[in-house]
């Protein structure tokens, strides 16, 4: 009869822990937006990371597609080495304005990142892929969807929303959560009140003023009357 050592036990215990710890890393691992957060109305730079999950091809195209619900009126691509970045448009069922309120019939709808022969995301690697964006949309959220092609042709898409549970999905989308701009009219009314009160104190010292100075007029008739007289 074989006997079942309490340090058997243990070890059986550790390794499963370690297996749990890591396929839960593995399940975690997924394109993300870095901040995931932006204030209404601001210009910002998001970043997104791509892990790579295979374990037998590298992630050599990556496409990320803006929401066009709620576009945004400017998109830039930083220069990614060993990538080449292709942003396409798409005409605006409704014109957006630009600071200068000029008419914007069209927005960038997605990006792709093509890997070189240097630039792919190998198993354990990661790439991150910065975009400047703005203005922000005023809404309490916005999804990116994501596209990862990997170099035996298969692909990921990471494009399923996060239900109101909370719960994450197995491929879910990146979403950045936008918050409201801060209100500013607080500080305008206490510029306003400030200047009331410079004018006020300004009024007071003029009125001293003037009465100090009959006061000094009065104490100099004063003198020159009680002088005494020196007759001729």
């Amino acid at each position: 009869m074989s006997i079942f050592r309490p340090s058997k036990l243990l070890a059986v215990a550790a390794l499963a822990a370690i297996g749990l710890t890591t396929g839960a890393g593995i399940a975690s691992a997924h394109v993300s937006v870095n901040p995931n957060t932006a204030v209404a109305g601001s210009y910002t730079e998001l970043t997104f990371r791509v892990p790579n999950e295979s374990a037998k091809a590298d992630t050599v195209k990556v496409t990320v597609n803006f929401p066009m619900d709620h576009p945004f009126a400017s998109v830039s691509v930083k220069k990614q080495p060993g990538w080449t970045a292709v942003a396409t448009t798409t005409k605006l069922a409704t014109p957006l304005s630009d600071d200068d309120n000029a008419s914007i019939t069209q927005a960038v709808s997605s990006i792709t990142w093509t890997a070189d022969a240097a630039g792919r995301i190998a198993l354990g690697q990661f790439a991150e892929f910065d975009v400047s964006v703005g203005p922000v949309p005023k809404v309490a959220s916005v999804m990116f969807e994501a596209i990862q092609t990997y170099s035996d042709g298969s692909v990921v898409k990471w494009d399923e929303p996060t239900p109101a549970s909370g719960v994450e999905p197995q491929d879910p989308a990146p979403v950045l959560t936008i918050s409201a701009a801060a209100a500013e009219p607080a500080a305008a009314a206490a510029a306003v009140s400030t200047t009331g009160t410079d004018d006020n104190a300004a009024r007071v010292l003029g009125v001293v003023g003037i009465v100090v100075g009959a006061l000094g007029v009065l104490v100099g008739a004063v003198a020159l009357r009680s002088r005494p007289r020196v007759g001729s």
